[in-house]
């Protein structure tokens, strides 16, 4: 078997597997990287509506729910349907406002997520599996939030908002598991971004369910599957249409309005491609604008955690809220703009910007569409080819940065309680009980082992990698003097992975299938605020998200 394998199968690794609609991806330009395992070879025809797994054997629906169960008797059904239309599909502002005019409380805000994700989200015909855990002290931080709401003066627009993390993220009142059974009891400190929304005010509602390990796992698992957290389903098509990955659960958990926004990390694609495939919005930031520290890794040469919601302007709060220079993280930055005080842009920002089209995705009439809608709006579409610049040992860059990093975070940031130390480790525990831990296998796990790259050949690959990631856009905005790049779901997320560049997806429709799509927005490192202003005006001007009809 040949020794290689494609970029797209490189962004279905990290990010989402084959969809199951013959629009869903396009075809990817070819690109070739060498030196791969050729046991990945498969990633990209896999028909994943046939799961080995649905339910978690870990955690059931009465466990998740013993502790809340208690407080939320007063929470009845009339209370979640007088609600319903006042937060369904609400923005941060709109929620904020709310709030000030005393149509409900923070606590009741909590409780009808709450409640929601109770009522559809594991054990019934239009169960998700999206949240993997809920905060047990939710519902009396919420109380203290109302008390805290009249002599706070000075308060971020994200007090009192219920947030969901990707089960990656350390926090101290639930397990981070990282989906994996081997970590299912490490209740750790909590993630600089944790402390970060909460120094904010905002509440911490739960966990939300990932493809386990943050898919470097298993080269033939299913986007949304994690042991512990069993099979997350799109909410437009539950076993029909791909969740997309690693963020699953956050991505779906926003789409079915669990959360008011949920918290996601990208590797290469597991923001991005989650939430396009789910109709929400997602941003994968510059690398080093928001901490890592306390966040169960795969590279760090490469990982950011990032916002997902269903507006730009929750995107640009949470940003705002998560953001943040942090020591122990060694790309951490000082450099931050205000994206808190967001308002939707005039149209004149957006006037005059030329933003690269690449040809081949004109095939796609709804990024058609999307190119006319900016173009009204007075940017200017550039049509463009794609550089033809390879990303050599990317899987290597992955094999070797897990290896060390992996180990980092076992020892500084998980609970001591957590016996196992390395990937060999975690390899030997999978194999004692395989149909429950690994059901496909953890092929990629036995890979990273495998790898005897040294540390300096990671520097020359990660030297290489950024080089021709940078190059593959940058030529472009030299040659035709433009602003940003404009994509399609997570298409070129593994460029903009190596080139450090943020990216914003954008619900832009669906196709004939119902699936979902997203318009993928790619700037200069740090212009987050100009993409979020440019995304912003799109959304204000197409408003493609409809939200899922069963979740209603």
């Amino acid at each position: 078997m040949r020794n290689c394998v494609y970029i797209v199968m490189v962004c279905c690794l990290i990010s989402c597997k084959k969809p199951n609609s013959s629009e869903a991806r396009m075809p990817i330009q070819r690109i070739e990287i060498i030196d791969d395992s050729s046991v990945l070879s498969a990633i990209s025809t896999k028909d994943f509506r046939d799961f080995k797994v649905l339910d978690s054997k870990y955690i059931t629906k009465d466990e998740l729910w013993k502790v809340l169960n208690p407080q939320m008797e007063d929470f009845t059904e009339a209370d979640y349907n007088r609600l319903k239309p006042v937060i369904l599909e609400q923005t941060i502002t709109e929620l904020q406002v709310s709030r000030t005019r005393n149509i409900f409380t923070y606590e009741e805000l909590t409780k009808f997520y709450l409640f929601r994700i109770r009522k559809f989200d594991r054990e019934n015909p239009l169960s998700l599996n999206s949240v993997i855990a809920v905060n047990p002290n939710v519902i009396e931080d919420s109380k203290q939030k109302d008390k805290d709401f009249s002599t706070k003066k000075s308060k971020h627009p994200i007090f009192g908002m219920p947030i969901l993390l990707k089960d990656n993220l350390n926090a101290n009142t639930m397990a981070t598991t990282a989906g994996a059974v081997a970590l299912k009891d490490n209740i750790a400190k909590d993630a600089f971004i944790v402390s970060q929304l909460k120094t904010k005010d905002a509440l911490i509602l739960g966990k939300a369910n990932l493809s386990e390990w943050a898919y470097f796992f298993c080269d033939n698992c299913p986007s949304g599957y994690s042991a512990i957290g069993g099979q997350t389903l799109n909410p437009y098509g539950r076993r029909v249409i791909d969740t997309g990955g690693s963020s699953s659960g956050s991505a779906v958990a926003v789409a079915a309005n669990f959360c008011v926004a949920a918290i996601g990390s990208e590797t290469a694609g597991s923001i991005l491609s989650p939430a396009s495939q789910n109709s929400v919005v997602g941003l994968k930031p510059t690398i080093g604008l928001v901490s890592r520290a306390g966040i169960v890794p795969i590279s760090s040469t490469l990982d950011t955690a990032g916002p997902i919601a269903k507006s730009v302007s929750d995107i640009a709060i949470v940003l705002d809220a998560i953001s943040g220079y942090d020591s122990l993280d060694s790309k951490s930055t000082n450099k931050k703009d205000a994206y808190v005080y967001f308002n939707t842009p005039s149209s004149e920002l957006i006037k005059g910007k030329r933003f690269g089209a690449p040809t081949r995705l004109k095939e796609d009439s709804l990024y058609v569409k999307a190119l006319k809608v900016l173009k009204e709006k007075g940017a200017e579409i550039v049509e463009i080819e794609e550089e033809k610049v390879s990303l050599p040992n990317f899987i290597r860059l992955l094999n070797l940065d897990i290896k060390n990093d992996l180990p980092l975070y076992l020892k500084n940031y998980a609970s001591a309680n957590i016996e196992i130390k390395s990937v060999d480790e975690i390899i030997n525990f999978n194999q004692t009980d395989s149909l429950k831990r690994m059901p496909y296998g953890q092929s990629l796990l036995k890979g990273i082992v495998a790898d005897s790259g040294d540390l300096e050949y990671l520097e020359r690959i990660k030297d290489t990698l950024k080089t021709n990631g940078q190059l593959f856009f940058d030529k472009p905005m030299r040659t035709h003097n433009l602003d940003g790049y404009l994509s399609i779901n997570n298409y070129h997320a593994a460029f903009a992975a190596v080139a450090e560049y943020p990216a914003l997806t954008i619900p832009m429709g669906y196709d004939r299938n119902g699936v979902p799509k997203g318009l993928t927005f790619i700037a200069k490192p740090y212009q987050e605020k100009v993409i979020i202003d440019w995304a912003a005006i799109y959304e204000e001007a197409s408003q493609l998200r409809i939200a899922p009809k069963d979740y209603n």
